[in-house]
């Protein structure tokens, strides 16, 4: 299986399928509003802006698996990321990322790139670099910041 088998989900019920991103270099991370990682939305902005037009897109999952820091719906989730951060990349529908109920994106990537303690996402703002073939190239922890993986990214665009 590849990534680009996978559809995502979208806010309101619809769905995004992943092959649409085919030939992309991809930044997958699960977010929350209100965890300590959050202002990264920021750094994730500017790689999205500064990247874009190159064939690179940042896409985030909203999550609230660790400590309940993504309580909100999916139109307050949009609007926190839209008002506080302008956050122009494509934010999708809440989800696991952990357990039983883990979107099955999630456990691709956790199959294709295991973290230091194992498979499972510890915390909110885990990255996934994905290259234009669809394949995992490196897993980041959440200390990682977006601006870090500027070098990394550059040689995956070409």
């Amino acid at each position: 299986m590849n990534l680009y088998d996978f559809s995502a989900p979208l806010p309101g019920g619809a769905s995004q399928s992943m092959a649409d991103y085919r030939g992309k270099v991809l930044l997958i991370v699960n977010t929350a509003s209100k965890c300590g990682f959050t202002p990264q939305y920021e750094g994730l902005e500017e790689l999205y802006r500064d990247y874009k037009d190159r064939g690179f897109e940042v896409l985030a999952f909203p999550c609230n698996q660790f400590g309940a820091q993504e309580p909100g719906d999916a139109s307050e989730i949009a609007n926190f990321c839209s008002l506080t951060y302008d956050v122009s990349f494509p934010v999708m529908a809440k989800i696991e990322v952990n357990g039983d109920d883990a979107d099955p994106i999630f456990k691709h990537l956790k199959q294709e790139k295991t973290g230091l303690l194992g498979s499972g996402i510890k915390w909110n703002f885990t990255k996934f670099l994905v290259g234009r073939d669809g394949k995992v190239v490196s897993r980041h922890a959440p200390t990682t910041k977006p601006e870090q993986l500027r070098k990394e990214i550059e040689e995956l665009l070409g």
